[in-house]
């Protein structure tokens, strides 16, 4: 399901960074009291009233600017607009409305696209300053006063965002499609692989970089069972990401990984691993997707007795932050070991989507405290009275302990890996919540 997008837009300096930090809850916007800080779209997940949605931060708008940067950042703004289910027009209270303002409001009612009007920078609280009756001339509707530097009045705002959120639609496609997202560098040969896979010419496949823009789906039915292959723009180094449309591609890739149940992380066997690779496959950890490391044109590699073992030697230390997950040598061209992808994928979902029962985890946990001793500190030794799963996608366990100080990662990791040794868990990350006894849920 796609989660709603919006886009936080305005002229530069205005307080849109702050602002989307603040929804956000953590500083990932660059934030400088500096026109033109924020040149490319930045987004983030986020959530209110029980609903995820998607927020995008652009560069600041100047509409009769000749600046090559600040005409790059309109159109980046441009497209955010064009793209977003609700706008959130930011404003200065201190200035009052200027003849950028005017001419913002103008392009956004252009847009026909739902607009919250927020006048930032009212930071005292009491009675909404008289200066920000002004912004009604804007017509834009009721403006909502706001400090984005304290918070004071973002929650009205976001109340008033979610009521133009689009109803949640149900899935498209039923539980026993697996939904998979091919990630990865552009030209590695995600579109091709997806081609092969469909047996058809079903997305545009060419050796120029950054040729699929949208993310598109490919229903495949075989005798592995039901699956929905997402192919997606690749993602690029921020600095190489010059394009307009090169910025909507890479947030189109990594919703499409929020949407998927397994990540296929293409790595292109001529150019080998890279940092990039690195940062695809660690957002895929991070959202705890069950996942896939596939090396494609391996036809093209020059080969003796020994190369398939080193190369997978190699990517098994490069990918060291995901020790659980399985390679396989392919080439998308001439469909060598293609085949062998669906029941890889099919059994790394089944080990996502694993639930194990509280009395086998504590024969586990029992046989492993009895084996390694919990960790100690100034006399007081960590005690781990029981585990139990409380979610899977992916599989997560909480923990009951006398002290969560003394639950070291390095025992947490012993843990882990008795629990993968016994359960088997490949191709999945695993969580692990960790609550004193006592502690409220």
């Amino acid at each position: 399901m796609s989660l709603p997008l919006v886009a936080v837009v305005g002229r530069p300096n205005v307080g849109k960074s702050t602002l989307f930090n603040k929804i956000v809850g953590q500083r990932i916007s660059i934030v400088e009291d500096t026109p033109g800080v924020t040149r490319d779209r930045i987004y983030s997940k986020c959530e209110w009233r029980s609903r995820e949605f998607m927020v995008v931060d652009t560069g600041g708008i100047e509409p009769d600017s000749d600046d090559i940067i600040l005409s790059q950042m309109r159109k980046q703004a441009e497209l955010a607009i064009q793209k977003a289910d609700v706008i959130v027009l930011v404003t200065d209270v201190r200035c009052g409305v200027t003849a950028s303002d005017t001419e913002v409001a103008s392009m956004l009612q252009k847009s026909g696209k739902p607009v919250v009007l927020a006048v930032n920078k009212c930071d005292s609280i009491g009675e909404t300053p008289v200066e920000v009756y002004e912004f009604y001339n804007l017509g834009l509707g009721d403006p909502f006063p706001i400090s984005s530097q304290h918070g004071h009045g973002t929650g009205d705002m976001l109340d008033e965002i979610f009521k133009y959120f689009p109803d949640e639609k149900i899935e498209d496609y039923d539980e026993e499609y697996i939904k998979v997202a091919v990630i990865g560098k552009p030209n590695a040969g995600k579109s091709s692989l997806v081609n092969r896979i469909a047996g058809e010419e079903r997305v545009i496949v060419s050796d120029i970089a950054g040729t699929t823009r949208d993310a598109t789906d490919t229903v495949i039915e075989n005798e592995d069972g039901k699956f929905v292959f997402i192919d997606t723009a690749g993602i690029r180094k921020k600095s190489k990401v010059n394009e307009r449309v090169e910025h909507y591609s890479v947030l189109r890739a990594y919703m499409a990984v929020d949407r998927a149940d397994v990540c296929v992380i293409m790595i292109d066997a001529l150019e080998g691993f890279t940092e990039q690779d690195s940062k695809i496959a660690g957002y895929a950890h991070e959202q705890g997707k069950a996942s896939v490391v596939v090396v494609n044109k391996w036809d093209a590699v020059e080969k003796g007795d020994k190369t398939m073992k080193e190369y997978q030697t190699k990517l098994e230390n490069d990918f060291s932050f995901m020790s659980y997950v399985p390679f396989l040598f392919i080439s998308a061209k001439t469909g060598q070991r293609v085949n062998k992808l669906f029941e890889i994928i099919k059994h790394v979902y089944e080990q996502n989507t694993m639930r194990i029962s509280t009395g086998m985890l504590n024969d586990v946990l029992a046989y492993a405290t009895t084996r390694v001793q919990p960790p100690s500190d100034k006399g007081r030794r960590l005690k781990i009275y029981y585990m139990t799963q409380a979610s899977s996608k992916p599989p997560t366990f909480v923990t009951f302990v006398n002290r969560a100080d003394l639950f070291h990662f390095s025992y947490q990791r012993y843990l882990e890996n008795q629990i993968r040794g016994t359960f088997g868990l490949s191709g999945t990350p695993v969580r692990f919540i960790i609550r004193e006894r006592g502690e409220s849920k």
